[in-house]
């Protein structure tokens, strides 16, 4: 198990900005692929962006392509999400996932996923 946890969640108006953070411990090999997830309360979790630890590589959810940015640091331990022009509509709790397989990193699917952080609550004020 690599433990996760994620920071940045808070409230913003709508049109604002927020950066997401996840901080992974252990094994690097542990999580080839890093992904943030967001659920709201009632509906299916759903993957948001993914990042190939090794190519730099990403993926992201037609919804928030162009808004938001998944980037990790050097030491490949932290990676982030840039949420920008947020809007009411992400509103969620925000997960951070990993897997030891990159390949799941090209259509993130919380099934694939073995490892997850306790999430970080996002509110937009429309």
């Amino acid at each position: 198990q690599v433990p996760l946890v994620e920071s940045g969640g808070g409230s913003v108006q709508a049109g604002g900005s927020l950066r997401l953070s996840c901080v992974a411990t252990g094994s690097p090999s542990s999580r080839d692929c890093m992904a943030w997830f967001r659920q709201v309360p009632g509906k299916a979790r759903e993957g948001i962006a993914s990042i190939d630890a090794d190519s730099g590589s990403t993926v992201y959810h037609a919804s928030v392509k162009g808004r938001f940015t998944i980037s990790q640091n050097s030491a490949k331990n932290i990676v982030y999400l840039q949420m920008d022009k947020l809007k009411a509509e992400d509103t969620a709790m925000y997960y951070c996932a990993a897997d030891k397989s990159r390949l799941v990193c090209m259509a993130p699917a919380p099934s694939l996923f073995t490892t997850w952080g306790r999430g970080t609550q996002v509110t937009v004020s429309p």
